[in-house]
Formats: C-alpha cells, sequence, structure tokens
C-alpha cells in the first residue's frame, strides 16, 4: 500500500480496503454531527492527560489548538470529510496530523474509538435532550395558555368515542398537560443514566495510563465515571431509553393530532386550527386540510421504527464493542430530529387553535350526557346506586322511545321511575351544574381546573397570554 492509502488503524494489512467495503463501512455521512462532541471529548482527554504528565504541556496546547482549528472549519462548512476516513474521529485526528505534525498522534494516548464514540453520542444525547425538554415545556405553556384563556367553555367528554359527560375544554387542554409532564420526567430521569463518562475504558479493559478520569468528567460535567469497563464501551441502554421517550412522546403528539383531526372536520366542528398550519387541495378549493397533524400520526410509526432497531442491534450482541454498534447512531439522529421538529410544530398549532365555543356547548349534553348525575342524583337520596344505575337506563329508553331528552322530562315524567324525584332534579340537569358539581381534585369543576391552573404557574412559572 502507498503511504497515502494507510487507515490510521493499517500497520498490520497489506491491501488496501476496498472501495465497496469503504461505501459499505463509512459512518461519516452521518456521525459527523457528533464533530462538537467528539472535539470536546478531545480537549477533555489531552488537557487530563497534561495534566498527568502523560503529555507535555506545549503537546497538549498545541493539539488543543490545532482541535479548535479544526471545530471552527467544521462550523465555516469548510471542513473536508473523507469517507475513506471511515467517521467523524478518524477524520477528525487525520486532520489534525496533517495540521500540526506527528504529536497530533498523542491525542489518541490512553483512548479507543470505542469509549470515544461512547462519549460522543453520550454528549449528543444529553445535549439534545435538554433542547427536547425546552420544547416539551413550550407545548405545555401552549396547553396552558388555552385553558386560561377558554376556562368557560364546556364540551362534550368522551369514552370509546362516544359522548360520555361534559367536560370543561380547559380541563381536556390540561390533560395533554399532564401527559407531557410525565415525557419531561422520563427524559429527565433518562439523563441520569446518559449523564455517566466512559471515556478511560478504551477498548473494553481500561488503559494502563495512569488517567485521571473524574478531572476529565469533571471538564466535560458528567455527574459520575463508568464502573466497569467492558459495559462502558458495549452499553447503548441510554440510547434505547432515549429512542423508546421520543417514540413516546410521537404517541402522544398522535393522539392529541387524531383528536385535532376530528375536532376540526364540520361533523364535529369543535376548533378552528390556524391557516398557516393547514394545506389546501389541488383540485378542491374549499378544502382545509389538517396535514400538520395527519403528518405528525404519521411520522410516529417512523420513531416507533428506530426503537425497534435500535432494540433489535442490540439484542444479541457478545460483549463487548462490535461494529454493529454503529448502527445506532441512524435510528437515534433520526428518533431525536423528528420529535423535536414534531414538538415545535405543534406547540405552535395548539397555541394558534380555537374551540368553537357554542358548538361544543350545544354537543355536550347529547347522548344524554347528564345521566350519571341522575344516577348521583337519587343515590344521595338514598337509592342504592346500583338500583339508581337501571332507574336511569330506564329513563333514557323511555325518552329514546318519545323523542325527548332528559333537559325536556318533566317532573312528572321522573316520578313514574322513582318516588325519590323532587323538583330540584330539575336544576341538576345542565351541563354547567354537571361539571361544576364535579369539584374533587382532578376533576373538571372550574374551582379544581383555576387551583390547577395556579399550581402549573407557580411550578412552571407560565403566564396568561395578553
Amino acid at each position: 500500500m502507498a503511504e497515502s492509502e494507510k487507515k490510521l488503524w493499517g500497520g498490520r494489512f497489506k491491501e488496501s480496503t476496498d472501495a465497496l467495503v469503504e461505501k459499505f463501512t463509512e459512518s461519516v455521512s452521518y456521525d459527523k454531527r457528533l464533530a462538537p462532541f467528539d472535539i470536546a471529548g478531545s480537549i477533555a482527554h489531552v488537557t487530563m492527560l497534561a495534566k498527568q504528565g502523560i503529555l507535555k504541556e506545549d503537546e497538549a496546547k498545541k493539539i488543543v489548538e490545532g482541535l479548535n482549528e479544526i471545530l471552527r472549519e467544521i462550523e465555516e462548512g469548510k471542513f473536508e470529510w473523507k469517507q475513506e476516513l471511515e467517521d467523524v474521529h478518524m477524520n477528525i485526528e487525520k486532520s489534525l496530523i496533517e495540521k500540526i505534525g506527528p504529536v497530533g498522534g498523542k491525542l489518541h494516548t490512553g483512548r479507543s474509538r470505542n469509549d470515544q464514540v461512547a462519549t460522543d453520542v453520550r454528549l449528543y444525547v444529553r445535549h439534545e435532550i435538554n433542547e427536547i425538554l425546552a420544547l416539551l415545556k413550550s407545548l405545555r405553556e401552549a396547553f396552558y395558555i388555552q385553558a386560561k384563556k377558554y376556562i368557560d367553555v364546556i364540551m362534550p367528554g368522551y369514552t370509546h368515542l362516544q359522548i360520555a359527560q361534559p367536560v370543561l375544554y380547559a380541563h381536556h387542554m390540561l390533560a395533554y398537560y399532564q401527559m407531557f409532564k410525565r415525557d419531561e420526567e422520563r427524559f429527565k430521569d433518562t439523563l441520569k443514566r446518559v449523564n455517566v463518562m466512559p471515556l478511560g475504558s478504551a477498548a473494553l479493559a481500561g488503559t494502563s495510563y495512569p488517567l485521571d478520569r473524574e478531572f476529565t468528567a469533571s471538564l466535560l460535567e458528567f455527574d459520575s465515571v463508568s464502573r466497569n469497563s467492558m459495559d462502558a464501551v458495549s452499553d447503548r441502554d441510554f440510547v434505547a431509553e432515549t429512542i423508546f421517550n421520543c417514540a413516546l412522546v410521537m404517541a402522544h403528539l398522535s393522539r392529541l393530532s387524531e383528536e385535532l383531526i376530528l375536532w376540526s372536520t364540520e361533523e364535529f366542528g369543535f376548533i378552528d386550527l390556524p391557516d398557516a398550519f393547514c394545506t389546501g387541495s389541488s383540485i378542491m378549493p374549499q378544502k382545509k386540510n389538517p396535514d400538520v397533524s395527519e403528518l405528525t400520526r404519521g411520522k410516529t410509526g417512523r420513531v416507533y421504527g428506530d426503537l425497534v432497531a435500535i432494540l433489535t442491534i442490540i439484542k444479541g450482541l457478545p460483549m463487548t464493542y462490535n461494529r454493529d454498534l454503529q448502527e445506532d447512531k441512524e435510528p437515534l439522529f433520526d428518533a431525536i430530529d423528528t420529535v423535536k421538529l414534531a414538538l415545535a410544530v405543534n406547540a405552535r398549532v395548539v397555541r394558534g387553535m380555537k374551540p368553537k365555543k357554542e358548538r361544543m356547548r350545544s354537543q355536550a349534553s347529547k347522548g344524554f350526557s347528564l345521566a350519571t348525575d341522575v344516577a348521583d342524583y337519587l343515590a344521595k337520596k338514598g337509592v342504592p346506586f346500583r338500583d339508581a344505575h337501571r332507574i336511569v337506563g330506564e329513563i333514557v329508553a323511555y325518552c329514546l322511545d318519545n323523542g325527548k331528552t332528559l333537559e325536556t322530562m318533566t317532573i312528572d315524567e321522573f316520578r313514574q321511575f322513582s318516588n325519590a324525584f323532587d323538583k330540584d332534579v330539575l336544576n341538576l340537569i345542565s351541563v354547567e351544574g354537571s361539571t361544576s358539581s364535579r369539584n374533587i381534585i382532578g376533576g373538571t369543576a372550574k374551582e379544581q381546573v383555576l387551583k390547577e391552573l395556579e399550581r402549573i404557574e407557580s411550578e412552571e412559572g407560565f403566564k396568561e397570554e395578553k
């Protein structure tokens, strides 16, 4: 082999790598996004090597200056990425040696690509989780704003997609707030396992150099260092966990999207979505399509695929590092990119949508949604609830047979079914009375929803939109 054809690892090889193998095995086309984290890890590593006397101070300074120059070239789009150098690490290291000479080769002292890439990915995931946390908060704020702004709007609540009981629209919005709050908690918990530094584990067994791993960890703001070198280089649990969290966020966004799609139809007519987040038809000029919601629903399957991919990659790997793990990055990158964009665009959709108050109010009492209130009324009068349930079921059947609703029933008609009914039952039968009666923690009563909004304001620092 010509000297120019040799890999940095190619000392024992007599033949050049086949061009098809280079194409098949390269990862630089996608892992180059790890460059800032790779350089940060390398600077911390070489700083520690100098501190430990493994490198001379002037050598470390020269390496750090070279790495910073490479970072500037990357940021300015001037860096030339080479497929034949396989990955982000080898591209940067080869460029460093070309810039500062043989001393650049000392950067890799006491380090392997195995612990290097594990460190890079952890730094990347930590950075991205923090961005996702900010996006989740923005989306939760959008639900808070909707709830605060439309606190008096009443809508039908559903089970089995059948009208069940009246609820406040604000209560419905805060249900999604809780959903995405749990997502925040999951990502924060994952951060505990992400923020462990594997650097110093080398290929798999550690290194004979007297590294100060805790010092390197402090430079990189890791909370701790890995306790087993074999596990450290082969662990991708944190990748799987992060993708799972992304998949669950997408599941929640998909649930939201399904409701927004339904609510925006003529059949439901509950909300008006902002024009800026809808599209039209190439043939039907009247159409206003909820494409953002539909694509969110569709992209959910894509992130599920990323989760299946990473679980499949890690399921049969013997200790320790195997090249299969190169395949962890594409599903990780895709899941993170997808969820970040989906969170950002859906926060804007939620902020901009407007409930159609009259339509929601009129539908809230449909489907005998107040039947449970009538049963509860009887139970409070001393009728066993199971008997009350049967009685109200008979009343509903009577209404269906006679084209009536609970609201149009007279007191005499109610008394045909039970002497426990009194005139006060007529005051009970309203969607306003129904919602306000559920005045317990977690209930849909306005008093409770306002308390919940106050709690959220205190915890999150949200303010009502002017």
